[in-house]
């Protein structure tokens, strides 16, 4: 059986922004190239959980530079395969990864896309895929969380081949 694949974005996902500084949620900072990321406490687990039912892959501007930096981080076995974007292709009419993810994916696979930027664009692509697609939107504040996790592993069961 094949599992589908999980592209999981890296900021607003795992590396989080935007919550309050006086009462940050569980994590810890990690330098990536002299800048600080705060690193989700959970992200780690809930991705080694994720593993089992998907194939993972980087969908991150972060590209290949994530594999230097978080699968030792997280606590991940190895480099994971990442969407490769081009620099000069930014369609004006669909969000910038849509073009390097269907190079990534085949059609008809089985996808879902963690990502704290989904918009209209991304909805529309979902559902005009010709393979069973599931976004998951997350808030940059909190990341991942149990209650996506839980959708996640439970839309893998029924969309595995």
């Amino acid at each position: 059986m094949d599992r589908p694949i999980l592209l999981i974005d890296v900021d607003g996902v795992i590396s989080l922004f935007g919550f309050d500084h006086a009462a940050p949620p569980a994590g810890r900072y990690q330098l990536v190239d002299g800048i600080a990321h705060f690193l989700s406490g959970s992200a780690g687990e809930y991705l080694r959980q994720l593993r089992a039912a998907y194939e993972l892959a980087w969908c991150t501007g972060w590209e290949e530079k994530a594999n230097d930096y978080l699968p030792l981080a997280l606590g991940l076995d190895g480099p994971l395969p990442h969407v490769v974007f081009d620099p000069d292709e930014r369609p004006a009419h669909a969000h910038w990864k849509l073009g390097a993810i269907d190079l990534h994916v085949e059609p008809d696979r089985p996808l879902a896309w963690v990502d704290d930027a989904h918009d209209d664009a991304c909805r529309e692509w979902a559902a005009a895929r010709s393979g069973p697609t599931l976004l998951v939107t997350t808030d940059p504040a909190v990341g991942l969380t149990d209650r996506d996790v839980g959708r996640l592993l439970a839309w893998a069961r029924t969309n595995s081949r």
